[in-house]
């Protein structure tokens, strides 16, 4: 996800970490699968939800759906029943890389003059410790799986696992330096490597690093779903697929939506991308093809879950709630 350009420059005199994208990535054309295309007001949202500012960083979870927000910084949290607004918890910065779930709590890194690893009860709706674990900067990514939370928290490569228990660093684990955006999955916490063109597994067990998987250029955003790990690749706007249990590369998917920001999601047996006016794309995991492609203003961050498509408009701090059937048959 991105902040809007002057913001980028705000938070670069403050000190915070803003140089994983240039001003320019802001500005790659998205040229998309041309032949596949359709107007994204041809889509019907059942809920168009207004959370602030912008709105960024989506996290679908049993029985709520959170999204970051601005003016004021903020987690917001929606009732999937009722589609409304349920608890506002401020945060002491910007929301900036990524929200993960796990053991009773939402975790949501800030950047910002004063960068932490926020956590948020979801009993309480109330931030329950204010860890002093910064990410490594925006546009990264956190994880949470069966005992630890991860997160990469250098540009060296630093992988900290946090646990939970002590809200303290329970180990370090060296990764190749440019590698921001974890994703636990079946064992594994994969790191994407955008400085490197590589996709990292590691054991979440031990924290043994096991050998890279080269990948498209740039990759940021991933997802795992269909028994691979999707990888969103900047530099191209192509989707890289890896198999989990061989891991190896299987596909390599142009999707025409290269540049800063996006996100990818998985869900009714398909994957599914977002940027910046392209605000959705559907990829059919049988032929590896994408299959349709909504074009219009909106999109940056998204997740399935309810039997529906999350989506923002950042820009506008509009949480968009799109049918699965709607975008399935469409």
């Amino acid at each position: 996800m991105n902040l809007p350009k002057l913001l980028v420059l705000l938070l670069a005199s403050t000190g915070a970490v803003v140089d994983q994208t240039s001003s320019t990535e802001w500005k790659v054309p998205k040229p998309g699968v041309k032949e596949i295309q359709v107007p994204f007001g041809s889509l019907r949202p059942s809920e168009t939800i207004k959370v602030g500012a912008t709105a960024d960083w989506v996290l679908v979870a049993q029985n709520a759906v959170w999204v970051a927000s601005t003016k004021p910084y903020s987690l917001q949290r929606i009732d999937p029943r009722t589609n409304r607004i349920m608890a506002k918890v401020r945060l002491p910065g910007e929301a900036c890389s990524g929200l993960a779930s796990g053991f009773g709590s939402i975790w949501v890194p800030l950047c910002g003059k004063e960068a932490a690893l926020v956590r948020v009860d979801v009993l309480t709706n109330t931030i329950s410790a204010t860890l002093p674990i910064p990410p490594a900067g925006p546009e990264g990514g956190i994880t949470a799986s069966a005992d630890s939370v991860w997160m990469v928290t250098d540009k060296n490569g630093t992988l900290s696992r946090i646990d939970p228990a002590t809200n303290t660093v329970r180990q370090k684990i060296s990764v190749l330096p440019g590698s921001y955006n974890p994703l636990f999955s079946d064992g594994v916490v994969w790191i994407t490597g955008v400085e490197n063109n590589v996709l990292t597994p590691v054991d979440s067990s031990s924290g043994e690093v096991m050998a890279s998987i080269p990948g498209g250029p740039k990759p940021r955003f991933l997802t795992a779903g269909g028994g691979s790990v999707w990888t969103l690749n900047q530099g191209d706007g192509s989707i890289t697929r890896v198999d989990e249990k061989s891991r190896k590369v299987i596909a390599t998917i142009p999707v025409g939506i290269p540049g800063a920001g996006g996100e990818l999601s998985y869900g009714a047996d398909a994957l599914w991308a977002t940027v910046f006016d392209l605000p959705l794309s559907r990829i059919d995991r049988r032929t590896n093809r994408v299959s349709r492609q909504w074009v219009g203003r909106g999109g940056d961050s998204l997740r399935f879950g309810h039997n529906s498509i999350w989506l923002t408009d950042y820009y506008r701090g509009l949480l968009w709630r799109i049918p699965a059937e709607g975008v399935l048959n469409h």
